[in-house]
């Protein structure tokens, strides 16, 4: 059985909390959070830590916490020999160099903490100090996932950034359309089935070949008559993203 030893009480840390739970010859021994009232998700009170100097030894010590609070972690996170891991996309393997076994096991998923995730479809993303820690982690990220990538952190910073485009940014696309929809008495469930399209026809084809609309058919009218209809700043956004899909398919006009 290994144990791990989960820092944090963000979704991250929830949701690894429930697949480590659940998944076989894995146990998580303590969840450590400075509060206790973030860590009802962790059932077992005897599991709940609020001081980090009272966390027991363990195999793993997955630290699942913001980006700019990992380093303030490291510092005072004792060695206990155990491997040290971030869940972190942006940040490098460098950040926890203090520690004798260190590493990354980073779920590239969008995590609510009451939105249930099949953790076994997460992309894990793994890096570590030594190639024996980088097959240790390997071991158990393949306990609660069937997608193990090794990415280094050039290639992890590079995925992050990705990432952001296609979750971040095209959500906030789902929040300005959903926005404009109430404005005009319109449901932005009407909108689902045309979401859900989209994202199925990337399974099959490049997002390239899967774009369409009046960018992509040079459609002038159809686009000043789009413009006409929205506000400053809505404008500026449709018109970047008319011209970016423009110059991408460009040869294509």
């Amino acid at each position: 059985m290994i144990n791990v030893v989960i820092i944090g009480a963000g979704n991250v840390a929830a949701h690894l909390y429930r697949s480590i739970s659940a998944a076989e010859d894995l146990q998580v021994s303590q969840v450590y959070n400075r509060t206790a009232e973030n860590l009802g998700f962790v059932r077992d009170f005897k599991k709940r830590c609020t001081d980090i100097n009272e966390l027991e030894k363990a195999e793993l010590f997955l630290i699942a916490v913001k980006d700019e609070a990992i380093e303030e972690i490291a510092d005072v996170l004792p060695d206990s020999g155990g491997v040290v891991a971030h869940t972190s996309g942006s940040q490098s393997l460098k950040t926890l160099s203090k520690f004798q076994n260190f590493g990354v096991f980073y779920p590239l998923q969008t995590f609510s903490k009451n939105k249930e995730v099949n953790f076994r479809e997460v992309p894990v993303c793994l890096e570590a100090s030594s190639d024996e820690n980088l097959e240790f982690l390997k071991e158990v990220a393949g306990k609660v996932s069937d997608k193990i990538f090794e990415v280094n952190s050039e290639q992890r910073k590079a995925l992050h950034l990705s990432a952001v485009f296609v979750n971040n940014f095209s959500n906030h696309l789902y929040a300005l359309a959903a926005e404009y929809c109430k404005e005009n008495g319109l449901p932005f469930k009407i909108l689902q089935p045309l979401i859900k399209e989209t994202a199925a026809k990337i399974e099959t084809l490049p997002p390239y070949s899967a774009q369409t609309g009046p960018a992509l058919r040079n459609d002038q009218k159809t686009i000043a008559e789009h413009l006409k209809m929205l506000n400053k700043d809505q404008k500026n956004i449709y018109s970047i993203l008319t011209q970016s899909i423009q110059k991408l398919h460009g040869k294509e006009l």
